[in-house]
C-alpha cells in the first residue's frame, strides 16, 4: 500500500507529534510518503525519524497541483492523506484529476483553529470549511470531534475516529523529583501533592478555572502546589489571579519545559487538564504512562479515556467548584491516588498505545479502499425504519442490534434510517438518516436501496396510536412501489384492535410485504387472525438480544454518577413505566422492593428504559421505601451500558418489555408485570411463566415472583441454555436479510 501525506510543515503541537509518530511506524508495514510545502523544522525532524520527506514549496497553488498529480501518478500512490488547511485545499483540487480517495484528519475545531486572528479566520478558515466538505473521507482524532462535524452537516458515514496513541514503554527512573521542582521554582517538599498541567496559556485551555479550583481545593488541602508548564498571553492575567486568590506562593509558572517532558510527569501527583474544548490530548496520556491521578474537563474524546469514578475525574468546563472538591479528595488521600493512576494508566496502555493508533490508521486505509473500489450497483444497500428517534432506548437497541447485523453482512453497506429525530439517529449510529415527515428525502432512499426493513417491535398496532399503524402500512407501500424486497424484521404484531384498521393492514402486508420474522409465536397467530398469509413467514427472536454490555469500566462510571456503588451489594432492579392502572398499584412495587431487601437482602435499583417517563413512575413507586436504601438509575445511557447495569442485578422485576429482553440475554431470573399482550409473549416464549397482570396485580403476588425469581437465581446452564437457544432463533431475521441484499449467507 502506497499512501502520501500532505501537510504545510509549520505545524506544531498534538497534530505535529501525531503525524510524526504515525508515519514512523506505518512506513514499517506500507509506503507513508510525507510532502511539506515548506521545509523547516518539521521536515526536518521527519527525516531524522527515517520518514520518507519531498518538499513542495511556492504559492502558486495550480503548479504544486500539476506537480503532486503527476508525482502521484509516477509513484503510484493509491491515497492522498491530507492533513491541515493547506493540504486540505490541495487534497480537494487533486481529487479528480487523480481519481483518487482523499481522505484528511481533522486535529482539532477548525472553527476556533484562528480564535483571535480575525484575517486568518477569514482566509484560511474559509478555505479550510471548503476544502473539508469536498473531500472523500474525513478522520476525527476521537470520537467526539467525529460527533462534532456529523452535527455539523458532514455525512455521517464517511468519518473514522482515531486516538493520539503514545508509546507506553516504561521511562527510565527520573530522580529526585525535590530538586527538579525546585529548579522550576515551586515551593515543594517530601510532603506536597504536586498538580500540574502542560499546556499553552490561551483562552481555550482556561487557566483561570484551574487556578480557582486549585484556591478552593487549597482550603482543605494546604500540602497542595501546582506547576504550570507552558507560556502564553494569558500568563500575566493568571499570575494575578493566583495573587487576588491568596495561592501566589504555592502557585508555579514554569514556563515551556526543555529536554522532554517525562521528568515533569514524573515529579507530578496529579495530572489536570482545563480546556475548553480539545480533541484528544497527548497531555493525559503522556501524565497515564507514570500513572498519575487524572482530572479533566469532559471534552472532546476525553471521556473515552477517562470513565468518571473510576480512572479519573471528569467536570463540565468552568466548573471550578467541582474540579476543586476532586483536587480536595485526591489531595487527601494517597490511597485514592494510586488506585485512580493504575487503573488510568492499565486503560491507556491497552486501548491508547501508538501501535493501537498505527494499526487503527491502517484498517481506515484497508475500508478506503475497499469502499473506492466496490462495484457500483444501481440498488444497493437497506433503508430502515420503526420507532426510532423518540429516546426509548428499547426501540433504539432495535435499530442498533439491526445495523449490526447489516454490517455483518457487508460491512460497506450503505444504510438510511427514517427516524423521528435523525440528528441524533445520526450522532448516535453514524449512518444518513431522514425524518419521518422528510416523504421525498425516504422515498430518494428506497429508489436507491435493495431491501426496506420494517424495523423490530410491534409497529403494527392501534393501541398507542392510529397515525402510527396508518404511517408505517404506507411506508411499506412506498418502499414496494419503490422497488424495494420488504422485510418486517424481528417483529411483534398487534393488538391490532379495529376491525377496519385489520382489514387495511391485511391488505397492505399481503400485497407488499417478502418477508415476516416474528419475535415471539403470539404475533403469529395474530398475522393469521387477520388473514395475513401470502408473506413468507418465520419465527425468530427480538433482535436486541445479539446485543452485549458496555465494558465494565463504562458500565462503573454510569452507576458511580447514579451514585450506585458498582461492587460489594447485591441488586434488584425494578424497570417500571406509567400506564393507565400504575398510578394506583405504584406503591405495591415499594412493598416488593422492601420485601426484596429484607427477605433477600437485595438493594432497589429503579432503572429508567425510556428517560422521558419512566424516572416519573420510579419515584411514584419508591415513595414508600422508607428508610431501605435504594438508588434511582434515570440515565443508564445506550442499549450496552443499560445492560451492563441490567448483568450487575440478581433479579429483575419489570413491566418494561427490554429490559427483560436485555436481562434475559445476560441470564438473569425475570418477573414481570404485563401491561400489553407483547411482555407476556415474550416471557412465555423464553419458558417464562413468571408473570402477571398490572390490572390484577397484588403485593403477595408480587413477592411470589421475587421468591420465584430468587430460586432460579442458582440455575445458571439452565439460564445459559436458554439464552443461547434465542440468540439462535434472531439469526433467522439475519438470514433472511442476507438473501433479500443478495448476499448469502453472512
Amino acid at each position: 500500500m502506497k499512501v502520501i501525506h500532505l501537510i504545510s510543515g509549520g505545524d506544531s503541537g498534538g497534530a505535529k507529534t501525531h503525524v510524526l509518530s504515525l508515519l514512523r511506524l506505518l512506513n514499517r508495514s506500507i509506503t507513508a510518503q510525507l510532502v511539506c510545502f515548506r521545509d523547516g523544522p518539521f521536515a526536518g525532524e521527519a527525516r531524522s525519524l527515517g520518514i520518507p520527506t519531498k518538499i513542495m514549496d511556492g504559492n502558486n497553488i495550480l503548479k504544486i497541483r500539476r506537480q503532486l498529480a503527476a508525482y502521484i501518478r509516477q509513484e503510484q500512490f493509491q491515497i492522498i492523506h491530507c492533513h491541515g488547511a493547506r493540504a486540505n485545499m490541495t487534497g480537494a483540487l487533486l481529487r479528480k484529476i487523480t481519481g483518487l480517495p482523499v481522505v484528511t484528519t481533522i486535529h482539532s475545531d477548525y472553527k476556533i483553529d484562528y480564535m483571535g486572528r480575525p484575517l486568518a479566520r477569514c482566509t484560511f478558515g474559509l478555505i479550510n470549511t471548503w476544502a473539508l466538505r469536498r473531500l472523500d473521507y474525513r478522520i476525527g482524532v476521537s470520537d467526539a470531534m467525529v460527533d462534532l462535524l456529523i452535527s455539523r452537516g458532514f455525512p455521517p458515514d464517511r468519518f473514522f475516529a482515531i486516538y493520539n496513541g503514545i508509546d507506553f514503554t516504561p521511562a527510565p527512573d527520573q530522580g529526585n523529583r525535590i530538586p527538579y521542582l525546585r529548579s522550576l521554582g515551586a515551593d515543594a517538599d517530601q510532603d506536597s501533592v504536586v498538580v500540574g498541567i502542560a499546556a499553552r496559556l490561551n483562552p481555550v485551555k482556561d487557566m483561570s478555572t484551574l487556578i480557582r479550583g486549585f484556591a478552593s481545593a487549597f482550603q482543605s488541602c494546604s500540602r497542595l502546589r501546582l506547576v504550570i508548564a507552558g507560556d502564553g498571553e494569558e500568563r500575566e492575567k493568571l499570575g494575578a489571579l493566583a495573587r487576588e486568590l491568596g495561592v501566589e506562593k504555592q502557585v508555579t509558572f514554569a514556563g515551556w519545559i526543555s529536554g522532554g517532558m517525562d521528568r515533569f510527569y514524573s515529579a507530578l501527583d496529579i495530572n489536570v487538564l482545563t480546556s475548553l474544548s480539545e480533541t484528544f490530548s497527548y497531555a493525559l496520556t503522556e501524565g497515564a504512562r507514570f500513572h498519575l491521578a487524572t482530572i479533566s474537563t469532559a471534552v472532546g474524546g476525553i471521556p473515552y479515556l477517562i470513565d468518571h469514578g473510576v480512572n479519573g475525574y471528569l467536570f463540565q468546563p468552568r466548573d471550578w467548584e467541582t474540579l476543586g472538591r476532586h483536587l480536595a479528595a485526591l489531595g487527601n488521600d494517597s490511597a485514592l491516588r494510586r488506585e485512580m493512576g493504575e487503573r488510568l494508566f492499565e486503560k491507556a496502555s491497552t486501548q491508547f498505545s501508538i501501535e493501537k493508533t498505527v494499526d487503527t490508521q491502517l484498517h481506515i486505509y484497508q475500508e478506503i479502499l475497499r469502499r473506492h473500489n466496490r462495484p457500483k450497483r444501481s440498488r444497493d444497500g437497506a433503508v430502515i425504519c420503526g420507532a426510532y428517534g423518540r429516546g426509548n432506548a428499547g426501540d433504539d437497541a432495535i435499530l442498533e442490534a439491526i445495523l449490526q447485523e447489516m454490517r455483518s453482512i457487508d460491512s460497506d453497506m450503505p444504510v438510511t434510517v427514517i427516524s423521528k429525530d435523525p440528528k441524533s439517529t445520526r450522532l448516535a449510529y453514524r449512518v444518513p438518516a431522514v425524518s419521518r415527515v422528510d416523504f421525498p428525502g425516504w422515498l430518494r432512499a428506497m429508489r436507491r436501496a435493495r431491501l426496506y426493513i420494517n424495523g423490530g417491535g410491534s409497529l403494527i398496532q392501534d393501541v398507542t396510536s392510529r397515525r402510527s399503524l396508518w404511517f408505517y402500512l404506507m411506508n411499506i407501500r412506498a418502499a414496494k412501489w419503490a422497488g424495494c424486497k420488504v422485510q418486517m424484521y424481528g417483529c411483534g404484531i398487534g393488538p391490532v384492535t379495529r376491525e377496519n384498521h385489520r382489514k387495511l393492514a391485511a391488505k397492505v402486508l399481503n400485497r407488499n410485504v417478502d418477508i415476516i420474522t416474528l419475535r415471539e409465536p403470539d404475533s403469529l397467530e395474530e398475522l393469521k387472525s387477520m388473514g395475513i398469509d401470502r408473506p413468507e413467514t418465520r419465527l425468530t427472536a427480538d433482535p436486541a438480544l445479539i446485543l452485549r454490555p458496555s465494558p465494565a469500566e463504562k458500565t462503573d462510571s454510569v452507576l458511580l454518577r447514579a451514585g450506585i456503588p458498582p461492587h460489594g451489594k447485591r441488586f434488584i432492579c425494578f424497570a417500571l413505566r406509567p400506564w393507565p392502572g400504575f398510578q394506583e398499584r405504584a406503591s405495591l412495587f415499594g412493598e416488593a422492593a422492601r420485601y426484596a431487601w429484607e427477605h433477600y437482602g437485595l438493594t432497589p435499583v429503579f432503572t429508567a428504559v425510556e428517560k422521558g417517563q419512566d424516572p416519573a413512575a420510579a419515584r411514584m413507586a419508591a415513595q414508600t421505601l422508607g428508610d431501605v436504601p435504594h438508588y434511582f438509575l434515570d440515565d443508564a445511557g445506550a442499549a450496552g451500558t443499560i445492560i451492563g447495569a441490567l448483568s450487575r442485578m440478581e433479579l429483575v422485576v419489570s413491566m418494561r418489555l427490554h429490559a427483560l429482553i436485555f436481562a434475559a440475554g445476560q441470564g438473569i431470573p425475570l418477573a414481570g408485570v404485563v401491561y400489553d399482550p407483547k411482555v407476556s409473549a415474550f416471557l412465555r416464549y423464553i419458558g417464562q411463566e413468571n408473570f402477571t397482570g398490572l390490572e390484577s396485580l397484588t403485593a403477595e403476588t408480587l413477592k411470589r415472583m421475587i421468591d420465584h425469581a430468587a430460586a432460579q437465581a442458582g440455575d445458571k446452564l439452565a439460564q445459559a441454555e436458554a439464552v443461547r437457544r434465542l440468540q439462535e432463533l434472531e439469526r433467522g431475521n439475519l438470514d433472511a436479510a442476507a438473501r433479500f441484499l443478495g448476499r448469502g449467507q453472512p
